[in-house]
């Protein structure tokens, strides 16, 4: 994670700065792609505070801890975005799921009680480019959707890239 630290009204500290971005890449984990992260350490008469803004990977979450003790205000910090990261991860996963099922529910599946209504289908027709599978993934990770049909550019096939449940891609692809 790229990192910039900042001091105000506090000498700057290597040893904080390394404290800082030590706590930073256990977040690695969590984002699938390279965050920025601005950190703000400041002193205010007996007041240590610490102020981190990470922006990346479909995100931009803030925090803000005061304490006596700045790394104390660092660790509570990193506590706070650790949860909003997990939070906004789950909603996302969650959501995107969420508006699939609405969209079944309200134009694929009638009611049980009306059987007079005949099943309507939603089409979309979508445009679909030929390009290799790492392109797709960076194409995905732009959109908003929970799938990407392409024509793969090696095999010359139509391709589907999808979201899976735990967090990874997967692909359909024809077989030969």
């Amino acid at each position: 994670m790229q990192t910039s630290v900042t001091f105000k009204n506090i000498d700057s500290s290597d040893h904080l700065k390394a404290y800082v971005s030590g706590k930073l890449d256990r977040f690695d984990k969590f984002l699938d792609n390279p965050a920025e992260a601005n950190v703000v350490l400041s002193v205010e008469k007996f007041r240590h505070i610490a102020e981190i803004k990470i922006i990346g990977d479909r995100l931009s979450i803030n925090g803000k801890e005061e304490t006596d003790d700045m790394y104390s205000a660092i660790d509570m910090v990193m506590d706070k975005l650790e949860k909003q990261i997990k939070k906004n991860k789950q909603k996302r996963r969650s959501g995107s799921k969420a508006r699939v099922a609405d969209v079944i529910t309200e134009d694929v599946l009638p009611d049980l009680q009306d059987e007079d209504i005949p099943m309507q289908v939603k089409v979309k027709n979508i445009e679909y480019k030929p390009m290799d599978i790492e392109e797709a993934i960076m194409q995905m990770d732009l959109s908003n959707d929970n799938f990407l049909v392409f024509t793969n550019a090696k095999t010359d096939k139509i391709n589907v890239l999808y979201y899976r449940k735990d967090g990874h891609y997967g692909l359909i692809q024809p077989s030969n």
